[in-house]
């Protein structure tokens, strides 16, 4: 049994994005498989962003995202949930993850340049969609925004391994891929991967 944190990243509060019922599917196969789970939905907070180095060096976690933290601290597996716009994440998701995975919390400085790592033994899958071909994003534009938050965020805070998803093409799915997404996501969940 594995302890799972879902992240649902998109900023639009109304639970009728494909997201939301993606996170539903992986959290439903999650429970299934006997798995335990959290659940974060980023629209729903109400945080400011960050504007100065200092405040995400030396500042304190807004009250609003403790939970989050707290869900994130308890959690051996982390799912990821966001929209591709304008090629990365959306900014209010990018807040949210600048105001968590901050120093103290995901990480430390040491001397010497060295860089603690807080999060380490956790794994995560990122699930991402798009409306380009989800193969044009990854071979035209080398997935660059995918790879930046793998690399720079997850495993520089110590997550690891790091898996992913991509769905491209949602606009106007159809209901058989889109049934078909939501099983894979099932079987994701129940797996606990």
């Amino acid at each position: 049994m594995r302890q799972i944190t879902i992240i649902q990243g998109h900023p639009d509060p109304a639970c009728n994005r494909l997201l939301h019922a993606m996170a539903d599917a992986y959290a439903e196969g999650a429970a299934a498989g006997g798995h335990e789970v959290r659940r974060v939905e980023v629209a729903k907070l109400d945080f400011p962003i960050l504007r100065t180095k200092e405040d995400f060096e030396k500042g304190t976690t807004p009250e609003a995202l403790k939970d989050a933290q707290d869900a994130i601290r308890w959690a051996d597996h982390l799912v990821f949930l966001y929209p591709l716009w304008l090629g990365d994440m959306p900014a209010l998701f990018k807040a949210f993850l600048e105001q968590t995975l901050r120093p103290g919390f995901a990480f430390d400085y040491l001397a010497g340049g060295k860089i603690e790592m807080h999060l380490t033994g956790k794994s995560a899958r990122i699930i991402l969609t798009m409306g380009m071909p989800a193969l044009a994003y990854r071979l035209w534009f080398g997935a660059h925004s995918l790879k930046s938050f793998e690399r720079n965020i997850l495993k520089f805070a110590g997550i690891r391994p790091v898996r992913r998803n991509l769905f491209g093409m949602v606009e106007g799915v159809s209901d058989t891929k889109r049934k078909k997404w939501l099983d894979e996501l099932r079987r994701l969940g129940r797996d606990g991967s």
